[in-house]
C-alpha cells in the first residue's frame, strides 16, 4: 500500500500528515511525496519521516505561468508507487491528517464484496472532516482530540464504520481527491488524471466522469476518516478564477457540459467572468479578483 501526497507550501500541514501516518494502526509500505516547485519539502520530509515507512520525495517543476501541475503531480506520484510494486494507491491531500484506521479501512474496502463484485474500475472515498483554526498536529499527543474537534462536511455522505456504500447517480460529482483510494489495476484501467487541466479546478470531476464512462463505480467508505487542517479559503475561489474558467472549458470540450457552475455563476456576478451563449464558452474578464473579493466571498 502506498500513500501519495502532492505538496507546494503548507509545510505545517505536511508535518501533521507525517505524524498521523507514523501513528496509524496500519502504516503504509511507501509514502510518495511530490514537491511541486518547492525545494523545502525534501529536507522537511527527511527530518520528520518515520522509519516504519519508506518515504520518497519526487520533484515536479512548476511551469512559467505559475499554475500548479496538480494532475501531473498526482500521476507522477502514482507512477512512482506502481514502479515500486504498490497494489493499492491512497491519495491524501497535504492538508489531511489520517485517522488511525484510515489506511486499514481503505485496504479492507478494496477487498470487500461490493467492490470486488463490480466489473469496471472503482474509486473509494472516505469522509473528510474539518478542523477549526488553531488546531495543529506536531506530535503524537496532538492526534488524540482530532475526532472531537472536527466537523463533518454537510453535503457529503458519511456512512457508518465498516460500511461500503455505492454512490447513487447524483453523487458521482461529489468525488474529490482530498482522500481516496484506488487499486493499481483500476488506476491503470482509467488512466489517472487528465493533464490538460492546469492549476485549480475540474480535474477531480474529470476523473469521476472518466470512471463513470467506463462502467465503473464510486464507493463511500465508512471509517476511512481524514481530518482536514484549517487554512484560509474564499468561496468562490477568486484567486483561481483564470484556472477555473480555463479548466471548465477543458472539461466541456471533453464531456459536453460545464462543471463548477456555482463558481462560474458567482464569478460572473462579481464581474470576473462572462458566459457567451452563442459560442457556449466561458471567459475571464481580466477584472481584479482582489477588487471583487468582498463581493465574491
Amino acid at each position: 500500500m502506498a500513500v501519495l501526497t502532492i505538496v507546494a507550501g503548507r509545510h505545517e500541514h505536511l508535518v501533521g500528515q507525517l505524524v498521523g501516518l507514523q501513528h496509524s494502526d496500519t502504516v503504509p509500505d511507501l509514502h510518495v511525496v511530490v514537491a511541486m516547485g518547492d525545494p523545502g519539502v525534501r529536507p522537511l520530509v527527511e527530518a520528520r519521516a518515520g522509519d516504519r515507512t519508506r518515504t520518497v520525495v519526487v520533484d515536479v517543476p512548476v511551469p512559467p505561468d505559475g499554475e500548479l501541475p496538480l494532475s501531473r503531480a498526482r500521476n507522477v506520484a502514482a507512477a512512482t508507487a506502481l514502479a515500486a510494486g504498490a497494489e493499492l494507491l491512497v491519495f491524501l491531500d497535504v492538508d489531511c491528517v489520517p485517522s488511525p484506521g484510515l489506511l486499514r479501512t481503505y485496504r479492507d474496502a478494496a477487498a470487500s464484496a461490493p467492490v470486488r463484485s463490480v466489473a469496471g474500475p472503482s474509486l473509494l472515498c472516505g469522509a473528510v472532516t474539518y478542523l477549526p483554526p488553531g488546531v495543529r498536529v506536531e506530535r503524537a499527543a496532538d492526534l488524540a482530540g482530532l475526532a472531537r474537534a472536527a466537523s463533518p462536511h454537510p453535503a457529503r455522505p458519511a456512512p457508518a464504520e465498516h460500511e461500503v456504500l455505492a454512490a447513487d447517480e447524483s453523487q458521482w460529482w461529489l468525488f474529490w481527491s482530498l482522500s481516496f483510494a484506488v487499486s493499481a489495476r483500476d488506476w491503470e484501467r482509467f488512466g489517472g488524471f487528465c493533464e490538460e487541466y492546469r492549476g485549480y479546478g475540474g480535474e477531480d470531476t474529470d476523473v469521476a466522469a472518466t470512471v463513470r464512462s467506463l462502467g465503473g463505480s464510486l464507493f463511500w467508505v465508512g471509517g476511512a476518516e481524514a481530518f482536514h487542517q484549517h487554512h484560509p479559503t474564499t468561496n468562490p475561489p477568486v484567486q483561481h478564477v483564470e484556472a477555473v474558467v480555463r479548466n471548465a472549458g477543458v472539461f466541456h470540450a471533453r464531456w459536453g457540459w460545464f462543471p463548477m457552475t456555482g463558481w462560474l455563476d458567482a464569478f460572473a456576478a462579481a464581474g470576473l467572468a462572462r458566459y457567451d451563449a452563442a459560442t457556449r464558452t466561458w471567459s475571464s474578464t481580466g477584472a481584479s479578483a482582489e477588487a471583487s473579493d468582498s463581493t465574491a466571498r
